[in-house]
């Protein structure tokens, strides 16, 4: 059973939990609960033992307990909390797998019906078909635009039909023919809009990066910097092997117009001089390759040469 005591008394209480849970966890996820039910969130608090722990409860009451804590403690890291509990929110702490943990929060997700009011999540489309109602309820159909016909004795939809569009409320037709047709389209759960960790609050798609996008994004980032860096005259570490590469090109080009140079510049300065002398070079190493072809050849044709000999005196091993 629940703390039955007075307000002043669950105040403390609950103030007295939320401190010692932001003292134990280091990570929080801060979680929209529209439209969930006591029921459903028993639920999740038993599939996420014993690593987790779901604390609900007013955002004034969490935010009040929160500066509190923050002016007792002198720890900072937990004001960036307050700014993410805005709305219907809860929070779970967590000492798991922030992605294992999302994931399994995911599972606890229950069908509901379109009621009247409600906005929708999602685009609610009717499928085709029989719809197993009889030929009186066609008004329902008629008055939502929805073409239809009578096919032994029951209503027929002949296609498909967007009957809500994500954002809009749902109205009454909408909600009564979803309830004949016995379609429940939206389904509803704790969903996943923040999360803390050691001071730090980020949107849930960050757990859905892998290595290889971190990766690329940080190779997009070193190449950037160093565009800027070379294009402002500034130096830093991304672009020093492209200024190393860009000096040495400056500095052989004077060796090349000037009488100066230095050891890496004498062979450039030796090529352009005289050509002539490196394809001399590269001559006798391709007439070597080309005479190693037939030596091979040779050596392939004696074995065959020996088995005809073997074959001719009649040791040939399959007569």
């Amino acid at each position: 059973m629940g703390f039955k005591g007075t307000k002043a008394e669950k105040k403390v209480l609950y103030d007295k939990k939320l401190v010692e849970l932001l003292e134990e966890y280091s990570q929080v996820l801060i979680c929209q609960a529209d439209n969930v039910g006591s029921k459903q969130l028993q639920g999740i608090r038993k599939g996420l033992r014993p690593d987790s722990v779901v604390l609900m409860g007013k955002n004034t009451m969490m935010k009040r307990s929160i500066r509190i804590h923050v002016e007792k403690t002198g720890n900072q890291d937990f004001e960036q909390l307050l700014p993410a509990l805005v709305g219907n929110v809860g929070l779970i702490f967590t000492k798991g797998d922030l992605k294992e943990v999302r994931e399994e929060i995911g599972k606890y997700k229950v069908g509901a019906p379109a009621r009247v009011g409600l906005v929708a999540p999602i685009d609610v489309v009717v499928p085709h078909g029989n719809t197993g109602l009889d030929p009186s309820q066609t008004s329902f159909f008629q008055v939502l635009n929805i073409p239809t016909k009578i096919n032994k004795g029951t209503v027929e939809i002949i296609a498909p039909v967007e009957l809500v569009h994500k954002g809009e409320k749902v109205g009454s037709s909408e909600a009564a023919l979803l309830a004949k047709l016995g379609i429940r389209p939206f389904s509803y759960g704790l969903v996943v809009v923040n999360i803390y960790d050691s001071g730090s609050v980020f949107a849930p798609e960050v757990l859905d990066l892998t290595e290889d996008d971190l990766l690329d994004k940080f190779t997009a980032g070193v190449s950037t910097v160093a565009a800027v860096s070379l294009a402002t005259g500034y130096p830093t570490l991304a672009a020093a092997p492209h200024s190393f590469v860009n000096s040495y090109k400056n500095l052989l080009a004077i060796a090349v117009e000037t009488d100066y140079s230095f050891p890496l510049a004498e062979k450039t300065k030796e090529y352009l001089k005289d050509p002539s002398k490196f394809a001399v070079a590269a001559a006798p190493a391709s007439s070597e390759s080309v005479a190693v072809a037939p030596t091979a050849v040779k050596e392939e044709e004696k074995p065959e040469e020996k088995e005809e000999s073997d074959d001719d005196m009649g040791f040939s091993l399959f007569d």
